[in-house]
């Protein structure tokens, strides 16, 4: 019992910490892709090839049967490609899209909204409906989703149409990564399934983008920031948030997850100025509200 207590404390602890550097790394990434005219495809490309050898060299190191175990069986590397497919390059594509198309606080306000997906995903596993402040949870989630889109002006649409499917896709794909890496990471280790995961779905996105032919034109800041977004926003994110999941659970993660729109949110005021009307920031509230209403003690 108290290894499995100081488990759920360090998923804790991992998954508030990635969900953070989430935050910042979705400002930055706003930033880059507004100021040096990046493509969100070949950003996503890019963090994928790139960040993979983050996790893959220090698994070679440090548990290099696990990485040989995971490669030299088709059906292992199946598995993972598809956990690279279905949530790391859904999530990447998704989460800069909505990015793009609306802001970080937006983005990872709307992305919150997986949560839904989440709490189905355990009432079916657990067989059961949901409890009386799930469906609060529910409502909250659409209004705070009503006010964010419209700005609370009905017939008026505040959020781009791109950036409302966007959206909806970043919160669907936020629910598969929450989920879906769960099982490969006790089978094998974090390090090896992120690793493969994004070099696999990374070179499968290259085969479309052809991120060689369309290199933007970055100074030294763009270069630093970049670097960032690779270093702490895709290795130190991901790693830490899928070893919370690993550790804590899908529902504590998807909770504690939302340490990245309030994060996002307070880096798009500080550093970009963007201003948010009184509708959306209730819209924000509310949608956290719905977060903290639906995680409860079941596990997925």
């Amino acid at each position: 019992m108290g290894e499995d207590r100081a488990r759920v404390r360090r998923g804790i602890v991992m998954t508030l910490l990635g969900g953070t550097l989430w935050g910042i790394n979705g400002t930055v990434a706003k930033y880059l892709m507004s100021t040096y005219a990046i493509d969100p495809l070949w950003f996503a490309c890019m963090r994928e090839l790139l960040g993979c050898w983050f996790f893959l060299v220090p698994a070679w190191l440090g548990s290099r049967e696990v990485l040989v175990d995971a490669v030299s069986r088709p059906k292992n590397l199946l598995w993972i490609y598809g956990v690279g497919l279905s949530a790391i390059l859904f999530s990447q594509i998704s989460y800069l899209q909505a990015i793009f198309w609306t802001n970080s606080a937006t983005a990872t306000i709307i992305q919150s909204l997986g949560m839904l997906l989440v709490m189905g995903y355990v009432c079916i596993v657990g067989r059961r409906i949901p409890r009386k402040r799930e469906v609060l949870g529910i409502a909250c989630a659409l209004v705070g989703t009503y006010l964010v889109a419209t700005g609370g002006k009905p017939g008026q649409l505040a959020l781009p149409a791109a950036g409302a499917i966007w959206g909806i896709l970043l919160a669907v794909s936020s629910a598969c990564l929450s989920i879906v890496p769960k099982r490969a990471m006790e089978r094998w280790n974090n390090l090896v399934v992120n690793g493969l995961a994004f070099l696999l779905s990374g070179a499968t996105l290259a085969i479309f983008v052809r991120p060689w032919e369309n290199m933007p034109a970055l100074d030294a800041a763009g270069i630093a920031l970049f670097a960032f977004c690779i270093v702490f926003g895709t290795f130190g994110a991901y790693g830490l948030f899928t070893q919370g999941v690993k550790d804590a659970g899908s529902m504590r993660a998807a909770l504690l997850g939302t340490s990245e729109p309030i994060t996002a949110t307070i880096a798009t005021t500080l550093w970009l100025h963007t201003e948010f009307s009184i509708a959306e920031l209730a819209g924000f509230a509310l949608v956290l509200a719905m977060v903290f209403l639906t995680a409860g003690n079941d596990e997925g």
